[in-house]
C-alpha cells in the first residue's frame, strides 16, 4: 500500500466568488500540509488581494513553483502554480468573462497534470457555468468537462454527492428539466444503478452495497395513472440490475423517502434528476457534504457549494465543504489501491455440493481410488500370505548331523501338529 504523501491540486475555480477565501481557510491548520502536498492552481496576487480586503483572514503562506515536481512533501508547505496574468481583475460578487477565463485556466493546466500523473487528485472550488463557456469550454459544469478531458474509451462519469453515509447518484445530471424524461431510458437507469455499486465498493469500501432507486413521477406513477416511466422503465431497470446481483430496491417516492428517514436504511440513494437528489441532500448534509466523480481513472472532488456571489468578499464562507472534498479525495485514492490489491489475484471460485461441506473434486477422471480407513491392530485381519507347506520328513542318510540350536520361527497361534522324527541310527 502506497501511504505516501499524496500531492493535491486545488484549483481556483471563480476568482469573483468564495473560492480564495475558503481555499485559504481550509489550508489555514498545518495540519493539511501534514496529511498531503497541496498545490494551488491559480495566483498568488489575487490570494495576496483577498487576505489583504477580507477581515481576519489567515496568514497562509504559499510558496510559488512552477510545477507539481518543485513541492517538497517533506517540508509541509502549502504551494501555488500561477496560471493566470498578473493584470487579471478582481471583481468579487460579480460574474466577468475574466473571471470564467482564469477558471478554464486552472482546470486547463490542473488536469494536464493530472493526466501526466504530476499529481494524484484534483479538487476543483466553484465555477459559474455561465462565464466559463466559451471557445474551448462547451460544457454545462465540471462533471461533463472532465470526462471529456479525463475519460478514457468508454468511461462515463457519474456524479455522486457524499457525506458521511450519506451518497446520493444522479442518472441525468446538468439536464434541463423538460429533457429529464426523455433522457429516463432502462439502458441508462441499469447502468447508472451497476455504475453506482461499483463506485460504492471501489471508492467508498462498501461491500455488497444496498441501493434505492426514487421514482420519477409522484407516488412512484401510482401504478401508471400520474405516469408510466415507473413501471415501463425503472422497474425492468432494476430487476436487470438484480440479476446480476447486485442489491438494489425501489422506486421509492422522492418525497416520502427522505422525509421519513428511509435513506438512512441504504448505502445509496440513485435518483432521477439532479434537483430531485440535490435538494434533499443539501439540506441534510449541511457544510459537510462533498461533490465526487466517479466513473473515471482519476479522482475529482469538490465542495457541494457554487461560488455564493452574495456573500463574495465578506469573510464569512464556511470552509468545511472544501476541507472535507480534500479528505475525500485522500480517502477515495486509497480505497482505490486497497480494492486494487485486495482483488488483484482472486482465488479461484470453488462450487460444494449441496448439504455437504466436502470440497469438489476437480479432476474426477483422474482421481485416484480413495484408501480405505485403517483399522485397529486388534480388528484388524491378516493378510492373505501364501499357503507354508509343512516342513519335509528328512530324507534317509548315511549320517545326519544333529541340527543346530536355533531361534524359534515367530508364528501366530498355536504350533502346527508336527508328526514324530525318528533318530538316526548310528
Amino acid at each position: 500500500m502506497d501511504n505516501r504523501k499524496l500531492r493535491v491540486g486545488i484549483t481556483h475555480g471563480d476568482i469573483n466568488g468564495i473560492g480564495y477565501e475558503v481555499l485559504l481557510k481550509a489550508l489555514e491548520h498545518p495540519s493539511m500540509a501534514e496529511i498531503c502536498v497541496p498545490i494551488v492552481y491559480g495566483s498568488a496576487k489575487i490570494a495576496a488581494y483577498y487576505r489583504k480586503n477580507i477581515k481576519e483572514m489567515p496568514e497562509v503562506k504559499l510558496t510559488i513553483i512552477d510545477t507539481p515536481e518543485a513541492a517538497e512533501p517533506e517540508t509541509c508547505r502549502n504551494y501555488i502554480i500561477n496560471v493566470v496574468p498578473e493584470d487579471t481583475p478582481v471583481n468579487p460578487g460579480e460574474a466577468t468573462k475574466a473571471a470564467g477565463e482564469a477558471a478554464v485556466a486552472a482546470l486547463e493546466r490542473a488536469t494536464a497534470d493530472l493526466r501526466e500523473g504530476l499529481i494524484d487528485v484534483l479538487v476543483t472550488c466553484p465555477i459559474n457555468k455561465n462565464t466559463v463557456h466559451g471557445d474551448g469550454f462547451e460544457f454545462p459544469g465540471h462533471t461533463e468537462y472532465l470526462q471529456s478531458r479525463l475519460g478514457a474509451g468508454g468511461d462515463k462519469a457519474m456524479m455522486i454527492m457524499a457525506a458521511g453515509d450519506l451518497r446520493v447518484a444522479l442518472v441525468t445530471i446538468h439536464a434541463p428539466l423538460s429533457a429529464v424524461a426523455g433522457s429516463i431510458t432502462r439502458e441508462h437507469v441499469t447502468e447508472a444503478i451497476e455504475a453506482f455499486s461499483a463506485s460504492l465498493v471501489s471508492d467508498f469500501g462498501v461491500h455488497a452495497p444496498r441501493i434505492a432507486v426514487l421514482s420519477l413521477n409522484p407516488h412512484a406513477g401510482d401504478g401508471g395513472v400520474i405516469g408510466s416511466e415507473e413501471s415501463d422503465i425503472i422497474i425492468p431497470a432494476i430487476a436487470e440490475a438484480s440479476k446480476k446481483r447486485v442489491l438494489v430496491f425501489g422506486p421509492y417516492p422522492a418525497d416520502g423517502f427522505f422525509a421519513a428517514g428511509s435513506y438512512r436504511k441504504f448505502d445509496g440513494v440513485l435518483a432521477m434528476y439532479h434537483d430531485q437528489g440535490l435538494t434533499p441532500f443539501k439540506i441534510l448534509a449541511g457544510d459537510g457534504g462533498i461533490n465526487f466523480t466517479a466513473g473515471l481513472p482519476y479522482v475529482r472532488t469538490s465542495p457541494d457549494h457554487g461560488t455564493a456571489y452574495d456573500i463574495a468578499g465578506q469573510g464569512v464562507a464556511d470552509p468545511q465543504s472544501l476541507r472535507e472534498a480534500i479528505y475525500a479525495a485522500l480517502d477515495i485514492w486509497r480505497n482505490r489501491r486497497r480494492e486494487a490489491e485486495a482483488t488483484a489475484n482472486p482465488l479461484k471460485k470453488q462450487t460444494f455440493e449441496r448439504g455437504s461441506d466436502r470440497l469438489p473434486k476437480e479432476k474426477p477422471a483422474k482421481e485416484k481410488p480413495a484408501k480405505k480407513p485403517k483399522e485397529s491392530k486388534e480388528s484388524k485381519e491378516p493378510k492373505e500370505v501364501k499357503e507354508v507347506k509343512e516342513p519335509r520328513e528328512p530324507k534317509e542318510s548315511k549320517e545326519v548331523k544333529e541340527p543346530k540350536e536355533s531361534k524359534e520361527p515367530k508364528v501366530s497361534g498355536e504350533s502346527k501338529e508336527t508328526k514324530d522324527v525318528k533318530e538316526p541310527q548310528e
